[in-house]
Order: structure tokens, then C-alpha cells, then sequence
């Protein structure tokens, strides 16, 4: 059974890598951009652009589409979909999982009644994907309500059309280009995160993100739009969404629960990447669902987290020590951008983010970043 809410569209930038594309045959038609280039901003409005070598490029998915036809397949693979939100997870007298829900307001004849529960199934084995803010961690899984998050808000805008004159000219110098994404590391447009401009064919998402409480994403993406002449274009659609930080401890509940996707925190620290590793950790606690179905073993389950973290961990560890160190001031910001200039740190980053692996072809470059890195860390060079 899959249950999901009608109507929903994950707020997000709709990156995906060839990675992801080629591991799940994510057809072309889904990709409604594709980005060759990454232009990276500082606080003083230097600007670095990162190329990907050769023909490689970054696909860019609308989710609205994009998530439904991945229903769509799981569909055509058997699943069976209904309409509705989770609600809680109680148990039958036998101990199954009863998963309550609530059912939309046209399938239960009127408005669902406050606190009231419209549908109900038993269930064998529960896969939580709902999200950062997981009901289903919350309610099932030790420590599911620890969550640490960013907060991200962004704005849907008609595009730009190509070789069209642009509807007011930007005070930063930056162009809009439909197949770069442009990348702003600045505190006033977000202080501990980024703030971005990722084009997606016909529309463009312009969005920041925090963790700190009082910053006002909202204005912040309104300069960000100002300065780079994007105010003037059609808001189609404005969303919000929490954005988890980093994987939590468990997934499951050493029983019949296991999570997937914002729910299980899979979300690289620093890039916000999340659509692959979604993917990716959903693929693995399906198999860990099925082989703890077969075989009635609950510690299967954890075998999702445990195989994701060998292959990811490490990446993800880094990530969160590069934005822990990083984006803490516009200082440090500004030296993260000249760093992003260097060909080493392009090539390594392109390769770990395209393939999701870092492959020790160029043990010396390894070399090379870890020194020029700790020589900026430490203030030995100018930003």
C-alpha cells in the first residue's frame, strides 16, 4: 500500500546527478534542464564558475512530475495507492501495526472531523517516508523526534526566455543562464546555509535556506531576485519545507518500522543534495522490509542505515565538517568561494557529486586541497 497525500509538491531545487539517473533509469523526458555549470558567489560578489568536463552534466526534475510518475512505477510494479495523510501508529491486539489515516475531504463525503481518523490498515512491515518533521519517526522510532533541520523557502518563477532582452538588468553582474546553477554563499541571504538560482526549463527556483529562527528567508529571496534582475518575472508558486542535517542514529524500530528518504535525515550537510540518497536509501529499506518479511527477522531492518552509512558516511561526515567550518561567517565564506576556484577542488568535487565516489586516481590532489585548505582555514592566505 502506498499512502500519500493528495496534491502535495516537495519543495526542492530538483538536482539530480547521472548517478541517480543511471541506477534508477530515470527517463529523459523527466529532465527538464541540464546544467553544465555551477557559479559559486562570495560575500563580496566574487564570482567562480565551475564547469563539468566534457558532456557531463547535472539533470535538473520538477517534482510535481517527477514524483508522480516514481508512483506511477511503483504502481505499475503492484503497489496499491490511496489518498490520505498518516495519522498514528497504533496496535491490534495480535501486536500488527495499525496505520490510521485521514482521508481527503472528497472521499469522506465532507471535512475529516478534528482529531478524527477516517481509514485505517493493518500492516506487516511500515516504511516511514514522510518527510523531515516524521510522524512516523516521532511516534515509532527512539530518537525520531531529534531531528536537526535547516529550514528552506523558495520561489517557483517563470524563466527567463533565452536570447530574450531580460526583464531588468542585475546589479551583480551575474546573468541568468539556463544551463548554470548559480550558487550565493553571503550571510544577508542566508547565515548558515546558501541561497540559490537552479533553472528548470520553462521555471526557475530562487531559494534560500536557515537554521537560524528570526532570519527572514522570504526577504532574503526577494533581494537575491532584485539583484540579479529575476524580480520582474512571473511567481508561480511559492514553498517551504524543513531540510534534515544529518542521518539519524536508527531507522527502525528493531521490529516492523524502518524509514526512507527526509524521514531516515538523508540529506547531504552542505550541498542539501537529497533527491539521490533518497532514492537510494528508499531502495534500501525496501530490501530490508522484504528481507525481514521473508524471513521474520526484525534486525534486518537494520541493515539500511548500517549499508548506507558504509557506502555514504564518510561523505556525508566531511560535508558536515566542511559546512561547520565554511559558512559560519562571510569571512570564511570568502575563502570557501577562492578555494572553488581552484582546478583540483573543481575536479574532486564534480567527480564526487557525478558518481557519488572518490575514486584515488590523484592521490597528490587529495594532497594539494587538504594543504591549500588548512592554509585558508588557519589565514595564511588571502581570501
Amino acid at each position: 500500500l502506498l499512502l500519500d497525500r493528495a496534491g502535495r509538491i516537495k519543495p526542492c531545487g530538483g538536482a539530480i546527478p547521472p548517478r541517480c539517473i543511471t541506477d534508477f533509469e530515470i527517463p529523459d523526458e523527466l529532465i527538464v534542464a541540464k546544467v553544465n555549470c555551477a557559479r559559486i558567489v562570495s560575500p563580496t560578489n566574487k564570482q567562480v564558475d565551475m564547469p563539468i568536463d566534457g558532456n557531463g552534466y547535472v539533470g535538473m526534475v520538477d517534482r510535481d512530475t517527477f514524483d508522480e510518475w516514481l508512483r506511477e512505477r511503483a504502481q505499475k510494479a503492484g503497489a496499491t495507492r490511496r489518498t490520505g495523510t498518516f495519522d498514528t501508529l497504533t496496535r491490534d491486539r495480535d501486536g500488527t501495526a495499525v496505520v490510521s489515516y485521514k482521508l481527503p475531504a472528497s472521499s469522506s463525503g465532507g471535512a475529516t472531523p478534528p482529531g478524527g481518523t477516517l481509514g485505517a490498515v493493518r500492516a506487516k512491515c511500515v516504511v516511514g517516508a514522510d518527510g523531515a518533521l516524521s510522524a512516523v519517526a516521532k511516534q515509532a522510532i527512539p530518537g525520531g523526534e531529534k531531528t536537526p533541520f535547516v529550514f528552506a523557502y523558495h520561489e517557483i518563477i517563470k524563466s527567463p526566455a533565452r536570447g530574450a532582452e531580460p526583464a531588468a538588468k542585475s546589479t551583480n553582474g551575474s546573468e541568468f543562464a539556463d544551463t548554470r546553477c548559480d550558487v550565493y554563499y553571503t550571510g544577508t541571504l542566508s547565515p548558515d546555509f546558501y541561497a540559490w538560482i537552479f533553472p528548470h526549463g520553462d521555471t526557475t527556483s530562487v531559494g534560500t535556506g536557515s537554521a537560524h529562527k528570526g532570519f527572514s528567508l522570504k526577504d532574503a529571496v526577494s533581494s537575491l531576485r532584485q539583484t540579479t534582475g529575476l524580480d520582474g518575472y512571473e511567481t508561480i508558486r511559492r514553498e517551504g519545507a524543513p531540510i534534515p542535517l544529518k542521518p539519524l542514529r536508527r531507522w527502525d524500530n528493531g521490529r516492523d518500522v524502518v524509514l526512507a528518504g527526509d524521514a531516515a535525515g538523508v540529506v547531504a550537510p552542505a550541498s542539501g543534495e537529497g533527491i539521490y540518497y533518497a532514492m537510494y536509501g528508499g531502495r534500501l529499506s525496501a530490501s530490508a522490509a522484504g528481507e525481514f518479511l521473508s524471513t521474520g527477522n526484525p534486525r534486518a531492518l537494520g541493515s539500511a542505515r548500517k549499508t548506507f552509512m558504509k557506502s555514504h558516511g564518510t561523505v556525508f561526515w566531511v560535508l558536515g565538517v566542511m559546512q561547520h567550518f565554511w559558512y559560519r561567517n562571510d569571512n570564511r565564506r570568502e575563502r570557501f568561494v577562492t578555494m572553488c576556484s581552484d582546478k583540483d577542488v573543481q575536479a574532486l568535487t564534480w567527480q564526487s557529486y557525478m558518481h557519488k565516489e572518490l575514486k584515488r586516481t590523484k592521490p597528490m590532489a587529495h594532497v594539494r586541497i587538504f594543504i591549500k585548505d588548512m592554509a585558508h582555514l588557519c589565514g595564511f592566505v588571502a581570501p
